[in-house]
C-alpha cells in the first residue's frame, strides 16, 4: 500500500487546467441554483472532467518508462567561465508529451528557477542547454533530474526522477586556453585589448626557408632563394628555447578581494595556468610557486609530458590565507628550488605605497639573481569612481583620495621599473592577456636570460 501510495499520489500533480475545470463545475452548480432548467448541465460536466482525469491518470501511469533522461556535463568545470550543461530527453511515450524540467545544481549558484519546459513528439528526442558559471574552485554536487510529464489532455502531471547526484570538480579556467595557444601563436593577443607586439630581434639558429608573407621582417630575406624560385623567400629562425619561466602567486590576505565573483587568488590562478599553457607550447619550461605565510607548492620547471596536468592539479588545492606574505620564506624557496636564472612572474597585489615598500628589499634580491616582473591590481572600483561626475563637495572629496591612490599604484609602476623590475599594473579582467603578451614581449626582445 504504501509502494503504491508513493508510486502514484506522491508524483502526481494536477495541473492548472483541473482547477480551472473544477472551478467552472462549481460555477455551473451555483447556476443550477437559481435556474433549474440546467440542473443536469454541471453534473454531466463535473463526470466528464473526472472521466478525462481517469483518461489521463492512466495513460501517464501505464508505463513506467514514459521518458527517458540524462545530464550532459563535463567532466571537470572551469573557474570563471561559462560552461554549458545539457539535458538529454526522449518521449517513449505513444503520444506527444508537455514535459517541465528542473535540474537540481549546486548549492553554490544559489539558483532555484532553473526550469524549462519544452512539447515532444512521440519517438522524439531533445536536448536543452544552459550555462553556469562557478565563481570558486572545488567541489560541486549536482542533485537529480527531475521531469514533470503531461499528456495532451493535460489535467494532470506525473512525475519522474531520472538520473543520479554527481559531484564535479571546479578547476581553474582552462576553457579559454585554446584561444589563448591560437593567439600566441600568431602574435595577435591585440584582438584581445592588449597592444600588439613589436619583436624586436630573433635568435640566430637557422630553421628553414620559407616564402615571404607580408609581415615577415624584410631583414631575413633571402636573395639567393629568391632568385632560384622566382618569388620573395626568407629565412625562418628558432626562437631561443627552454628557458624556465616560473609563476609565483601570493595566496595572503591582499589576494581575497572580489571582482565579478572571482577572488583575485583565482584571477592569478587562471592567468598562471594560461601562462603555462603557452610558455610550453613556446617550448620553454614552466614551473610554479605558491607562497603565504607558509611555504605552498613548489613544482620545478618543466617541459614534460604532464607537467601542465601536475600545475593544475597543484592550482585546483590552493586557498587564500589570511596572513601576510613571509617575504624572506619566498626569498629562500626561490634560492634553494630555481638553480638557473629564471623569469619569475610574481601574482601579488599592493594597495598602498607602503605594503609595496615592505617588501622592496627581498624583490630587489630577486632581481638580482633572475628576471623579475611584478603583477598587481588596478582598483576598477576607483577608476569607476574618478571617471564619474562629483555633483557636491563630499563626492569631490571622494573623487580627489581616489585619483591618489590611482596615481600612487602608477607612481609603483614607475619605482619599480627604474630598480631593473618589470611591473605590470592591470586591471582583474585583462590580467591574463596582459600577462602573456608580457612574457612573449620578454621572449621577442631575448632578455630573459
Amino acid at each position: 500500500m504504501k509502494r503504491f501510495f508513493q508510486h502514484f499520489y506522491v508524483d502526481l500533480f494536477p495541473t492548472g487546467r483541473l482547477f480551472a475545470a473544477m472551478g467552472t463545475a462549481a460555477v455551473l452548480y451555483l447556476l443550477a441554483f437559481f435556474f433549474p432548467a440546467i440542473e443536469v448541465v454541471p453534473s454531466i460536466f463535473f463526470y466528464a472532467v473526472l472521466a478525462l482525469f481517469a483518461v489521463d491518470l492512466l495513460i501517464l501511469y501505464r508505463t513506467d518508462d514514459g521518458v527517458y533522461a540524462y545530464r550532459q556535463a563535463p567532466e571537470r568545470l572551469s573557474n570563471g567561465d561559462d560552461n554549458e550543461i545539457g539535458i538529454y530527453v526522449e518521449n517513449r511515450y505513444g503520444f506527444p508529451v508537455g514535459v517541465g524540467i528542473i535540474d537540481e545544481v549546486p548549492e553554490q549558484f544559489q539558483r532555484r528557477d532553473l526550469s524549462f519546459a519544452i512539447r515532444i513528439g512521440v519517438g522524439e528526442r531533445k536536448t536543452v542547454t544552459y550555462q553556469l558559471r562557478p565563481v570558486k574552485r572545488g567541489a560541486y554536487a549536482f542533485g537529480i533530474l527531475q521531469l514533470y510529464v503531461q499528456s495532451p489532455i493535460g489535467l494532470a502531471r506525473r512525475r519522474y526522477r531520472m538520473g543520479k547526484p554527481d559531484t564535479l570538480p571546479v578547476y581553474p579556467s582552462f576553457l579559454p586556453l585554446k584561444k589563448y595557444e591560437l593567439m600566441a601563436i600568431s602574435h595577435r593577443l591585440g584582438d584581445f585589448g592588449a597592444r600588439k607586439i613589436r619583436r624586436i630581434g630573433h635568435s640566430m639558429e637557422f630553421d628553414q626557408i620559407k616564402s615571404y608573407v607580408p609581415g615577415d621582417d624584410y631583414r631575413t630575406l633571402n636573395w639567393k632563394a629568391t632568385a632560384r624560385q622566382g618569388q620573395l623567400m626568407a629565412n625562418a629562425y628558432m626562437d631561443e628555447r627552454a628557458q624556465s619561466i616560473y609563476c609565483i602567486i601570493d595566496k595572503s590576505r591582499v589576494m581575497r578581494m572580489p571582482f565579478r565573483g572571482l577572488s583575485l587568488l583565482d584571477y592569478a590562478i587562471n592567468a598562471s595556468l594560461a601562462l603555462a599553457r603557452v610558455v610550453m607550447l613556446k617550448e620553454d619550461k614552466a614551473g610554479l610557486i605558491t607562497i603565504s605565510d607558509k611555504k605552498g607548492a613548489v613544482i620545478p620547471a618543466d617541459r614534460k609530458t604532464g607537467q601542465f596536468n601536475r600545475i593544475m592539479e597543484a592550482l585546483y588545492k590552493e586557498k587564500t590565507r589570511y596572513l601576510e606574505t613571509d617575504m624572506e620564506l619566498l626569498y629562500s624557496v626561490i634560492r634553494q628550488s630555481v638553480k638557473q636564472r629564471s623569469l619569475l612572474v610574481f601574482f601579488t597585489n599592493f594597495e598602498s605605497a607602503s605594503g609595496m615598500r615592505r617588501q622592496l628589499p627581498f624583490l630587489k634580491r630577486m632581481a638580482q639573481f633572475h628576471s623579475l616582473v611584478v603583477v598587481f591590481f588596478e582598483n576598477t572600483e576607483l577608476t569607476n569612481l574618478i571617471g564619474g561626475p562629483a555633483r557636491d563637495v563630499e563626492e569631490i572629496y571622494l573623487h580627489t583620495v581616489a585619483a591618489k591612490f590611482a596615481f600612487e599604484k602608477r607612481q609603483l609602476v614607475r619605482e619599480l621599473n627604474l630598480l631593473g623590475i618589470q611591473a605590470i599594473l592591470t586591471p582583474p579582467e585583462d590580467l591574463t592577456v596582459n600577462t602573456i603578451n608580457k612574457y612573449l614581449e620578454i621572449k621577442a626582445r631575448q632578455v630573459m636570460v
